[in-house]
């Protein structure tokens, strides 16, 4: 290494060639499948072939096909588009043997949107700060990686529409191949994802396939309560066949639709199974439940104990959907009238005790309950923190460990308006948090070190435990959990009383 940044490893399929930059040595776009093209879409990932040489790995790789485009939190997706976009990438404090932890990064985004390549995802400070090994991976995305078209070609395709699923075990297989010659330890894996990214991880701990992939799981505001029944994907790909204008019996056809004809498919459906007179739906596809890849309702077999031996770290952020509400032109002028109807629309004749259950303990605390600070509340709970709470309960009872977060440092984006919403807190993570979503200064320094150090200890030992979060039990029968605020707390049962007012709806089956 002396006089030179540059640095080569060995892998299975051949040498690839990084470089060192600030504090770490970085290798990208590591092909970690056969791009799944041609006879291979829709198709399991295939290994990827071999080569001869030094192959570099100084560039991030092409992306998934996506529609890209901006949103609150800036500019929106960047990157070359491409099928041929299974590839991941590598931040490592040392070639050497020390076999550190390695965290493995599934991003989020409507299992439709992001890259493993995305500026807050970049795992050097990560790596750096904490001497774990930190990977980030890209999947395939939208009607490519989550549709089942098995039923409506009649198998001429075998796609359960969880290829996108199967991507993410591909990657986590090469991990355990081939990390050891980053100095990680294949033998100590933890997967992290948020959102989308946790969608999938709680899938994952359903999968029997899955099982040996990874060690621990840290899921972030996403549990898989997104993956649908058979029926109900095999119906979002008659329909995508209908808008592609494809018979479903010409396979060759099918396989050989530009990417472009797909998105413009995916976006017509996203419009026309949207409610009326709102904005398109945010994606149609998604992991489901086809009774073989993903056998059965992912908290039904956690409750089993399908991951009694992976222990699991799970949090949401208390104001998650504000990030989704900021972009619905519906919302922010809902007023009294409209409140009870908006929540009828999700829980049926539940509304009214569950708006006054959250109103009385929002004004209990001294908070504002006007009409949209209460339907955020509810939305939040009944999208992201009733089902982590589920899936940690499960596990306890299943007889696994389970550690639980509420992440409440609000984000700086329009003003303070979105408070702790979805997406927060993955730049604490990172270390990549910035002036205009996450925040900066001395306390969001704080934070960001204090949530690295539990989510490496944990990444180390299966105990979130560290010196700068403190001490952290699991959930246990007191609903034990670690509040991340510019201040790190334990709180037994917060926000108690709405979750107890849950209990009379009982809507989150999944």
């Amino acid at each position: 290494m002396e006089g030179s940044n540059k640095a080569v490893v060995r892998t299975r399929a051949g040498r690839i060639e990084g470089r060192y930059e600030e504090g770490v040595f970085v290798f990208k776009g590591v092909p970690y499948a056969a791009p799944p093209v041609g006879d291979l879409r829709w198709m399991p990932p295939h290994a990827a072939s071999g080569w001869k040489g030094v192959r570099p790995a100084l560039e991030f790789g092409n992306i998934a096909p996506q529609i890209a485009g901006g949103s609150v939190i800036g500019p929106g997706i960047s990157g070359t588009q491409s099928e041929d976009c299974l590839n991941l990438n590598i931040w490592s404090p040392g070639l050497d043997e020390r076999r550190r932890p390695v965290l493995v990064w599934i991003h989020g985004g409507v299992f439709n949107l992001g890259s493993g390549s995305m500026p807050m995802y970049h795992g050097g400070r990560l790596a750096a700060r904490n001497d774990v090994v930190v990977v980030t991976i890209n999947y395939r995305l939208g009607m490519l990686g989550f549709l089942n078209l098995r039923e409506a070609t009649g198998g001429r395709i075998p796609a359960t529409g969880n290829e996108g699923l199967l991507d993410q075990m591909a990657a986590l297989a090469w991990v355990r191949e081939n990390i050891a010659g980053f100095g990680g330890d294949p033998g100590n894996v933890t997967v992290f994802g948020e959102s989308a990214g946790g969608m999938s991880i709680g899938c994952m701990l359903a999968m029997p396939a899955a099982k040996g992939s990874f060690d621990k799981a840290i899921l972030q505001s996403g549990v898989g309560t997104t993956a649908v029944p058979l029926e109900q994907g095999a119906a979002v790909a008659r329909e995508a066949l209908k808008e592609l204008g494809v018979a479903a019996t010409d396979v060759d056809a099918l396989r050989a639709v530009p990417v472009d004809r797909l998105l413009a498919a995916d976006m017509a459906l996203r419009v026309r199974m949207a409610p009326p007179g709102a904005p398109p739906r945010m994606g149609v596809t998604t992991p489901v439940i086809d009774g073989e890849v993903l056998p059965s309702v992912p908290l039904a077999a956690i409750a089993q104990g399908s991951a009694r031996s992976i222990p699991i770290l799970i949090g949401t952020n208390l104001d998650e959907w504000k990030f989704m509400g900021a972009m619905d032109p519906r919302f922010p002028n809902v007023d009294e009238g409209g409140l009870t109807p908006t929540v009828a629309s999700f829980v049926g004749g539940h509304a009214r005790p569950l708006i006054e259950a959250y109103r009385s303990a929002m004004l209990g605390r001294g908070k504002e309950a006007s009409p949209l600070e209460v339907l955020s509340a509810i939305l939040s709970d009944l999208l992201f923190r009733m089902p982590a709470l589920q899936v940690v309960e499960a596990q306890e009872r299943a007889g696994g460990s389970s550690y639980s977060y509420l992440f409440t440092w609000p984000s700086v984006a329009m003003e303070g308006l979105l408070g702790a919403c979805h997406l927060a807190e993955v730049g604490f993570v990172f270390g990549t948090h910035d002036a205009t979503f996450c925040g900066i200064g001395r306390d969001a320094d704080s934070l960001s070190q204090n949530m690295q150090g539990a989510w490496t200890a944990f990444a180390r030992t299966g105990d979130p435990s560290s010196p700068g979060a403190g001490p952290w039990p699991r959930y246990g029968d007191r609903r034990t959990t670690m509040i991340l605020d510019k201040q790190c707390r334990l709180i037994d049962a917060p926000y108690e009383e709405e979750r107890r007012a849950w209990e009379m709806v009982k809507p989150l089956g999944r």
